[in-house]
């Protein structure tokens, strides 16, 4: 079939040449012409018609070598090569405008393939999973997030498969299936408690595509579990805020209004107003409290850091709480070895840490116990370059439920509620103490065994 063209073209010179030539041995046979003559000019016209012919052929070969390299670059989708004669027949600009065309749609296919790049990497960088269904809920796509949020395996290819294939939990299904057969395609947003193992709290939406093939839905999943964990603790934090105010100004109030109705004996009198003042004082512990733990978490009170001796530290918060520890009946000591590293922290800092331990450990400590602050030297696994100094306070007190031990520093969190509002404290020492600590990039440890008494370790680094 290729060669077509060129034996039409043979078959028109020759019918051409036929007449001519019957002519011309008409004329020979009448001998009006010689005979030499004819077959010169019949030799002279195959000649011609048969150059003609050739070039025709190879200029029809090249054009179709010329195409075909077009149709190539086209499925290889890259751009082809530019190759055409100046001439300018209908021939040549047909194939400029064929050549014209193929930019077109390698251009037009370069721009989609970026447009998907750009959208592959989108779909990668987003921490929402995302998961796009036909009108059955057929798998079309899925990101990373979505993998890693339903805990599917990263290899496995699930276009194709069914929604219920990606997480079985019949939440999800029923807000899936409402989604796909909503009336008009609209927009759905909802929370959702799924399991898969672990609850997670869903912020879900889905929203209509459509495409040339099918209807197709986008399912996009946020995990909210984080700020529903921050929803309790601001409500559990308001609650207990509250609850601490409301004790003290409850009391505030009674009793002012019962003097201010009178009351006659002076020792009742004296009792009420040492009341009112006990309260006071626990209400501007409260606030300074609150004022500076809310300082330390926005970090309003920056760390005024410098070289400190350990020694020096435990030292000044055991010498300022010998007083209180006297009048509990409490044995208070101090002990550091010489030879410690200097630690790099804020002075005043470390101090309100100390003393609060101590306070802790006085108070809940029995009469003719003990407590004991002490730093010592700690080496890492990195040898000194990971080197700390521990600053440490122990005491000989009622111990602590285990159970208890890893909410201690929740702020208002207490073990014995009663007792320590009795004794004056504001629930909020602790969280305190493990803000600073995290700001001078140490760590805190806190071990009890209840009847035994309690051991809380504040390890700082030391300084290079």
């Amino acid at each position: 079939m290729a060669s077509s063209p060129s034996l039409r073209v043979v078959l028109a010179v020759i019918a051409g040449v036929v007449p001519e030539t019957v002519l011309l041995a008409t004329l020979v046979r009448a001998g009006a012409v010689s005979a030499w003559l004819v077959v010169a000019v019949a030799a002279a016209g195959l000649a011609v018609a048969c150059a003609v012919v050739a070039s025709l052929g190879t200029a029809w070969r090249q054009r179709a070598e010329r195409i075909n390299a077009v149709a190539a670059a086209l499925e290889a989708r890259r751009p082809p090569t530019h190759v055409v004669p100046e001439d300018r027949d209908a021939m040549t600009r047909a194939e400029r405008r064929l050549l014209d065309a193929a930019d077109a749609v390698t251009d037009e296919n370069k721009s989609l393939g970026d447009q998907r790049d750009e959208f592959e990497a989108i779909l990668r960088s987003m921490t929402e999973a995302v998961v796009v269904t036909r009108s059955q809920g057929e798998v079309v796509l899925l990101n990373g997030a979505a993998r890693r949020m339903f805990a599917l395996d990263p290899e496995t290819d699930y276009r194709g498969r069914h929604f219920v294939e990606l997480c079985r939990d019949p939440r999800l299904q029923d807000f899936v299936a409402r989604s796909t057969n909503s009336a008009g395609g609209q927009v759905m947003s909802e929370e959702l408690t799924i399991q898969i193992p672990a609850q997670l709290y869903l912020g879900a939406s889905t929203a209509p595509v459509r495409t040339t093939q099918d209807a197709a839905r986008v399912l996009v999943f946020h995990d909210i579990t984080q700020l529903k964990s921050y929803e309790t603790v601001r409500s559990d934090f308001i609650s207990n805020l509250t609850h601490e105010l409301r004790t003290p100004l409850s009391a505030l109030y009674g009793y002012a209004e019962t003097l201010m109705q009178g009351v006659e004996d002076l020792e009742t009198q004296r009792r009420f107003l040492n009341i009112i003042a006990r309260q006071a004082r626990r209400l501007a512990r409260l606030l300074d409290d609150l004022i500076s733990l809310s300082d330390l978490e926005r970090g309003i009170s920056p760390l005024n850091l410098e070289n400190l001796d350990a020694a020096h530290v435990v030292g000044e918060a055991v010498e300022l709480m010998l007083e209180q520890a006297r009048r509990e009946g409490i044995h208070l000591e101090g002990q550091c070895p010489a030879d410690l590293p200097k630690i790099l922290g804020d002075h005043d800092r470390l101090h309100q840490v100390m003393v609060n331990l101590l306070d802790n450990a006085i108070k809940y400590t029995p009469r003719d116990g003990h407590v004991r602050a002490s730093a010592q030297m700690m080496t890492g696994n990195g040898g000194s370059a990971n080197a700390a100094v521990s600053l440490v306070v122990a005491d000989t007190g009622e111990g602590i439920p285990e159970r208890d031990i890893a909410r201690l520093t929740e702020r208002f969190y207490r073990v014995d509620r009663a007792r320590s509002r009795e004794m004056g404290g504001t629930g909020l020492g602790l969280a305190i103490v493990k803000h600073i600590v995290q700001l001078h990039h140490g760590t805190l440890k806190i071990e009890s065994r209840l009847g035994v008494g309690t051991t809380v370790t504040v390890s700082i680094p030391a300084a290079t």
